[in-house]
């Protein structure tokens, strides 16, 4: 099958390139020509793991292109997946939909027989409804169907997710677009992947139900890590103990700074919104999203009073920047909240990730970026974990050590236990541990 893409972001590459792999002719568009003309040379935007041999064998292979024309992504398209950036609106909360609703306004101009219009952004329930309108006032019904299909990619392990899902959730209003999609997710029959087909409203809300519970555990866990150390409980344990029940599970269970990145935080903030306009409140999803705000700016209160209850002149190695290991991705991480916050009470941070630098330039003013984890602890007062990237979770604690003015680790993860940092004369601080 031919379908196009509209938007190179995260969503949009990933689900192109993966379109691509299954065997169907994608062409990605986008009106960023820069970024057009770096993908066509192989320069890939955003760092997630194999992505870039899937991008380079499939345009080899005549199965992917890139492109500022839509006119020629829609030439012969079965399908046009919107995948453009759906941001908090500012000032309220709500999805900002515009960059959907201008995708949608200029594809109506090139759809000349039938087509599946798909929704892959993440949208409020109703936005397909909105886009069907819009184009009946420029297309005549028979010409096109409007379905949502929305995505559930992990940054870091998106590649995996879409090629061995889960499930595949469609959201049609009628046979022919269900026909299309089938077709579309066809080879994942091999894997025995569920494709679950629904009404359109349906699907809008799993995506963000979704979200919304896997926030809810995060939130939930770091609430409990608060009572652990109050009482000297393990959270780590208490949380095992609940994740071994099936119905519970053990997966986002794991305290720490807060979750961030480009869902959780927008989605769970739009849906609580959105919901507000239907006259439906979301109390356990606004406190989720009250409870993470505050998480944030209480693990900078964590590292202060581990240094003493004071960080005024003192200089703190940061360990991690990303939201999460394995993306370079910025948008809403804890770093963005717990470094400021530090150097408002005073103090010298260094800072080093091994993917996010180039972002977190953009976005941090007066750190100093280190380009090893080493370098951030020379004289450092305090060494602070707040991303668990797989190379911090073996330092050599002899050379921390000796590096560092006062052996002093906050493990914002919990990747290291207490009684290896003690012997290797740490004083060392977790998250829901005994102080």
């Amino acid at each position: 099958m031919k379908i196009a893409v509209i938007g190179t972001g995260y969503v949009g590459l990933v689900s192109g390139t993966c379109f691509s792999e299954y065997g169907h002719h994608v062409t990605c568009v986008d009106k960023d020509a820069a970024k057009i003309e770096a993908l066509k040379d192989g320069i890939i935007p955003i760092f997630e793991p194999g992505l870039d041999v899937m991008v380079a064998r499939n345009q080899a292979a005549g199965q992917l292109q890139f492109t500022t024309s839509l006119a020629d992504a829609m030439d012969g398209a079965e399908a046009v997946f919107i995948a453009v950036g759906t941001p908090s609106r500012r000032g309220d909360g709500h999805a900002d939909l515009q960059y959907v609703f201008a995708a949608v306004e200029e594809l109506a101009d090139y759809i000349k027989d039938f087509t599946v219009v798909v929704t892959k952004s993440t949208v409020p329930v109703g936005t397909g409804a909105e886009i069907k309108k819009r184009l009946l006032a420029k297309l005549d019904p028979s010409l096109f169907s409007v379905a949502s299909n929305p995505e559930f990619l992990r940054e870091g392990a998106a590649i995996e997710d879409f090629m061995r899902p889960d499930r595949v959730v469609v959201g049609v209003e009628d046979e022919r677009a269900q026909a299309v999609m089938r077709e579309l997710y066809r080879p994942l029959n091999l894997n025995e992947s569920p494709l679950v087909f629904t009404g359109r409203e349906t699907a809008e809300i799993i995506k963000y139900a979704a979200n919304a519970f896997l926030a809810t555990k995060i939130s939930f866990i770091n609430e409990m890590a608060d009572l652990c150390e109050e009482v000297g409980a393990d959270v780590q344990s208490v949380a095992k103990g609940i994740g071994l029940d099936k119905r519970i599970g053990g997966k986002f269970l794991h305290a720490g700074p807060g979750f961030g990145g480009s869902c959780f935080p927008k989605d769970t903030r739009a849906l609580v919104h959105s919901a507000d306009d239907y006259g439906v409140p979301m109390r356990i999803v606004r406190s989720v999203v009250e409870v993470n705000e505050a998480r944030k700016l209480a693990m900078a209160e964590k590292v202060i009073n581990a240094a003493g209850g004071s960080v005024d002149g003192k200089r703190i190695a940061v360990l991690g920047l990303t939201f999460k290991p394995n993306t370079d991705d910025m948008r809403e991480s804890p770093s963005l909240d717990i470094i400021p916050a530090l150097q408002k009470a005073g103090a010298d941070v260094h800072a080093f990730d091994p993917k996010g630098m180039t972002e977190a330039r953009e976005m941090l003013e007066n750190v100093t970026f280190h380009e090893d984890a080493y370098g951030t602890m020379d004289n450092a007062d305090a060494l602070v974990i707040v991303t668990e990237w797989n190379q911090f979770r073996a330092l050599d604690l002899a050379q921390v050590k000796d590096r560092m003015r006062t052996p002093l680790m906050v493990d914002l993860r919990n990747i290291y236990g207490r009684a290896d940092l003690e012997d290797h004369g740490f004083t060392y601080v977790g998250v829901g541990r005994r102080p």
